[in-house]
């Protein structure tokens, strides 16, 4: 099977780009002394995960149970769930847990934390437990001046909990555009987080793990002191917001998404394709930033980009591929001898986390031009 044979819509991983990103992101790790626990949530796929352990990553990050329950069931035993646990959800991580999983749960509030006591009590069981920090205002966690960190920590501790570590994920990270702007966020992300650590262990908390993490902090950080693993999940394939955000290429983008003309709309200029939002989501976080790349960049088949041409519009099902006001505009007819009915294009995503959750496999295309099929695994 090659592309062109396959039929549309379908995600493509470009192996040898996503394996250059793996690299890069290991390599920078080892120079900054920290273990690398990528997050798998962007991905979702085990092929992928090997490769990144393969490339020297230590445990997993997960954003749902699922996610660890079939990273568990491949081998994969180091496990950090790290998104605030509710009480819902505590008999499946005990039970993941009682399964030989070295499952970490996160909170980053009183209620959680004293449920996940009474949930080990009654059990007669613990579970390891990290408490969020929030360095920069984005999401969620504790600031690590707040009384509530210590608080949570006490309460944890005093239960009989393991108080595993701190985390931190600079999420505005997105936002920014400029080297000397991340990497002031790297800082604070890192001096926040080993702060609220530091704060822990003055109590008389354990607190041996400082997790901090995204993927452009995680590449503009000068130095890492006091910060013992780093958490990022987007650089595996990359997409146009980190583009915008100035931490890779356009070339880096290992994700896109295959899609056949299927029409033309010449008096408006348009090219109509069978990839819509269902294929590549409705996420347009692009346009929040100095460059809108409306729902994504066309390219031709074999990933050259189309310089002018963007896709504009995303129906259900359908795309509409057309040129923008500053590239080159094509004559009305010239669309339908350019873009002729069943011609391939592959579309670079605005946001690759959310243009992979609309698809069940992945087609990986190695730089032989040879296929495989990769399986996701979806739900929570």
């Amino acid at each position: 099977m090659t592309l062109d044979l396959l039929d549309t819509p379908a995600a493509i991983v470009d192996t040898g780009r996503m394996n250059r990103n793996i690299a890069r992101m290991q390599t920078r790790m080892d120079a900054l002394g920290v273990r690398f626990r990528p997050h798998i949530k962007t991905t979702k796929c085990l092929d992928v995960v090997r490769a990144q352990l393969q490339a020297g990553a230590h445990g997993v990050t997960v954003s749902t149970l699922k996610e660890a329950q079939a990273c568990f069931a491949a081998g994969i035993v180091d496990v950090l769930y790290a998104v605030g646990i509710v009480p819902s959800k505590l008999p499946r991580a005990m039970a993941l847990k009682r399964r030989g999983c070295d499952l970490k749960l996160l909170v980053d509030n009183v209620a959680a934390a004293e449920a996940i006591v009474a949930f080990c009590h009654k059990e007669g069981d613990a579970v390891e437990v990290w408490i969020e920090v929030d360095t920069d205002g984005h999401r969620s966690g504790i600031a690590p001046e707040h009384d509530a960190l210590l608080e949570v920590g006490r309460i944890l501790h005093d239960g009989g909990i393991r108080v595993g570590g701190v985390m931190a994920h600079a999420g505005s990270s997105y936002e920014l555009s400029s080297s000397e702007a991340l990497r002031a966020l790297a800082e604070s992300e890192r001096a926040g987080c080993v702060h609220a650590a530091q704060r822990l262990r003055a109590s008389g908390i354990a607190c041996p793990v400082v997790s901090v993490g995204s993927t452009p902090t995680a590449l503009a950080a000068a130095a890492l002191d006091g910060v013992t693993e780093v958490r990022a999940g987007v650089y595996v394939f990359f997409d146009l917001v980190m583009h915008n955000v100035g931490v890779c290429t356009i070339d880096d983008l290992a994700l896109s998404v295959l899609t056949t003309v299927i029409g033309h709309q010449l008096e408006k200029g348009w090219v109509i394709v069978d990839a819509g939002w269902m294929a590549l989501s409705r996420d347009r976080g692009t346009a929040k930033q100095a460059r809108d790349f409306g729902y994504g960049v066309p390219c031709t088949i074999d990933g050259t980009p189309l310089e002018g041409y963007l896709m504009i519009g995303a129906n259900q099902e359908h795309g509409i591929v057309a040129a923008t006001q500053t590239g080159p505009k094509a004559h009305e007819a010239d669309l339908s001898v350019r873009f002729p009915i069943g011609t391939k294009l592959r579309i670079l995503p605005n946001h690759a986390c959310s243009t992979g959750a609309q698809f069940p496999e992945y087609r990986a295309l190695a730089p032989s031009g040879e296929l495989t099929v990769w399986q996701r695994f979806r739900g929570w």
